[in-house]
């Protein structure tokens, strides 16, 4: 009689899986989640697809948050918190999407401007796994709900002061922790010297960045 157990089944690893991970790794080892994205092939981009897709929808929906337009949302009487969540959905869906195809496309101008042969596609999968801290600034807006409430959403209202200026300092710290990580996936994929990683963000991100100095002066 055979007493041996049973082999236990050994589960596959799986290629999706592995990039939803990727997700929170690339807070914590961004560079060896930049050097996977060298497999541009099309396997490994459908792989990752859907994380694209949710980093996309996450940061375009903290991005339209913080405009100035989301400030102004409950000055309009017909606004209640419904409708606020449904437009902060649609609008960062598309939000997000516009960022995802026009600033990839500057990335991928850029990058080939100083050399690159790498794909359209990979820059714009490059972008959006930096934008990974963009995306979980959104964690911060139950706190400043609960303190401000629906004053974010109206004109001059209590987070207008000091607690409001934390706020946006706050913001600005997680876009500026995801133009880091875009200079350290441009050097992982590319294998370049810092400088030139640099240059290749600098030159995506100086028209957005003209743009929304010229908007906000307005």
């Amino acid at each position: 009689m055979d007493r041996s157990s049973p082999s236990p089944s050994v589960v596959a690893p799986s290629p999706e899986r592995d990039w939803w991970l990727r997700v929170l790794l690339v807070l914590q080892a961004p560079r060896a989640v930049f050097v996977a994205l060298r497999d541009d092939s099309e396997d490994a981009a459908g792989y990752r697809s859907e994380p694209v897709l949710a980093i996309l929808l996450l940061a375009g929906m903290a991005g339209v948050l913080s405009t100035g337009a989301a400030g102004r949302l409950m000055d309009d009487q017909d606004y209640d918190a419904v409708l606020v969540a449904i437009w902060a959905f649609v609008g960062g869906g598309l939000y997000g999407a516009a960022g995802y195809w026009a600033l990839g496309g500057l990335l991928h101008r850029s990058l080939r401007a100083l050399g690159s042969t790498g794909s359209y596609r990979r820059a714009r999968h490059l972008l959006a796994f930096a934008c990974v801290p963009v995306a979980l600034s959104l964690a911060v807006w139950p706190v400043k709900l609960a303190l401000f409430h629906g004053d974010v959403f109206r004109s001059g209202g209590s987070d207008s002061g000091a607690g409001g200026a934390f706020f946006a300092l706050v913001e600005v710290g997680f876009v500026a922790w995801t133009v880091a990580l875009l200079a350290i996936g441009v050097r992982a994929i590319q294998n370049w010297t810092w400088g030139r990683s640099a240059a290749a963000v600098a030159g995506a991100l100086v028209l957005p960045v003209a743009f929304a100095l010229v908007a906000g002066a307005r």
